[in-house]
């Protein structure tokens, strides 16, 4: 007995989860579906935010954002010393940069929407109708035509901001603003498209002008508060971002920002469900190990007059420590490969299907910089699944040690007595 290899080890803990197929069978089920949910919950998760920020990106910030030092973003500043003088120039400029696919300017502003007796803030964009930068809202049209760059009387609004105020396409609406003077002005707008993006945050908030409209209407006199830039890789952001501040090319100070300065309440976020995601990931383990110590434990109470004989023929401890812990490993090795199937079988369903989260819960973000639709979809993650499996398979082993240390300390005598 003492020369057994682990190989033979093995074949005995093999054969030993035979036995008792039911309790065997159980267990590898509860290690499956632990795994299981635990594969499908990281790939919820990971869909979210990555969602959250694709959203944020294509339909807010773009990738970086050029503005001057002096903009006050919380105030929505329209003076003309917070804004860019030439922003045609500047955002030709950076065009011409390497990397570089759009960069257009944007003016921002604060408005009031009137029809009838209803009244709700919105935020103005007045945007180049012609730059893909706007590709999304275009393709996310369900009425209507989208804006002309001439344009002097029309505006595009969200399909649910236009709900709330009983509007549809063709119908006027007062908007009124503050102007780069600080002084309100009013003018009547004629609905000329509604859009859906699927993000309730975006679409109950945004109203969009063409930018020659937006500057004649704001008297900001040809200005506008920032350039959004999409790059062709959104890993190159901090080096372009850092091309640009050292240019020489800039005739004004400047400022730009990465999309990771322009989402800091998201990264937040994202950080927030990684330790939500790690505490759950624990909790499931702990039960998958509490599930494993049972049934070894059992086993050792079962086969204790067994444990007396092998001692007694010359066993040593360590083997059948050894014996138990192969028992663990086999069982726990099983049940994540089966949970590896039932959890890849989910994310590819909510990857295609998705989960619907409703309307009333897409818009229940505590910032609009929060960008969920109203639809999750899970995405898969490699690192995640491995590292998951590794920590299954650790927790398991970890949860056997009791079991298989109790058996192994017991004595041949008192083992031989057991019933």
């Amino acid at each position: 007995m003492g020369g057994l290899s682990m190989g033979k080890l093995w074949l005995i803990a093999y054969r030993d989860l035979g036995r008792n197929k039911r309790r065997s069978s159980l267990t590898l089920v509860a290690v499956a579906l632990g795994m299981g949910l635990l594969i499908v919950m990281s790939g919820l998760i990971k869909g979210a935010v990555d969602g959250s920020v694709e959203n944020a990106i294509r339909l807010q910030t773009g990738h970086l954002q050029v503005r001057a030092a002096s903009y006050d973003e919380e105030a929505v500043s329209l003076e003309w010393k917070d804004l860019l003088a030439n922003p045609e120039g500047l955002a030709a400029q950076i065009r011409a940069m390497a990397g570089v696919r759009l960069a257009t300017p944007v003016l921002w502003a604060n408005g009031m929407l009137t029809a009838g007796d209803e009244s709700i803030g919105a935020q103005v964009f007045g945007i180049d109708p012609l730059s893909e930068v706007y590709a999304p809202i275009r393709e996310a049209l369900v009425v209507g035509a989208f804006l002309a760059p001439d344009d002097r009387s029309g505006l595009l609004m969200g399909q649910r901001l236009a709900k709330s105020l009983g509007l549809s396409v063709g119908d006027r609406i007062s908007l009124v603003v503050s102007t780069a003077d600080q002084q309100p002005d009013e003018a009547l707008f004629t609905i000329r498209g509604l859009y859906s993006t699927g993000v309730a945050s975006y679409d109950e908030t945004r109203v969009f002008l063409p930018l020659t409209k937006a500057q004649a209407f704001t008297q900001t006199k040809g200005h506008a508060s920032a350039i959004v830039v999409l790059l062709d890789r959104q890993d190159d952001a901090d080096a372009t971002a850092a091309a640009l501040r050292a240019s020489g090319q800039q005739t004004q100070e400047l400022r730009t920002l990465t999309w990771r300065d322009l989402n800091q309440v998201l990264l937040q976020a994202m950080d927030a469900s990684a330790v939500f995601l790690d505490m759950m990931n624990l909790v499931v383990l702990a039960v998958v190990a509490i599930v494993i110590a049972n049934t070894l434990l059992m086993a050792v109470f079962e086969r204790a007059r067994e444990m007396g004989i092998l001692a007694a023929l010359g066993m040593k401890g360590r083997q059948i420590l050894s014996m138990f812990l192969l028992e663990a490993g086999t069982l726990g090795l099983a049940g994540i490969v089966l949970g590896l199937v039932l959890g890849g079988l989910g994310i590819v369903y909510l990857a295609t299907v998705g989960l619907p989260i409703g309307e009333a819960a897409a818009a229940g973000e505590a910032s609009n910089m929060i960008t969920y639709g109203n639809v999750l979809y899970a995405r898969f993650s490699l690192p995640d699944t491995v590292s998951l499996s590794i920590a299954g398979l650790a927790i398991t082993l970890l949860g056997a040690l009791y079991p298989a240390w109790f058996a192994a300390r017991l004595e041949p005598i008192e083992a031989l007595r057991a019933l």
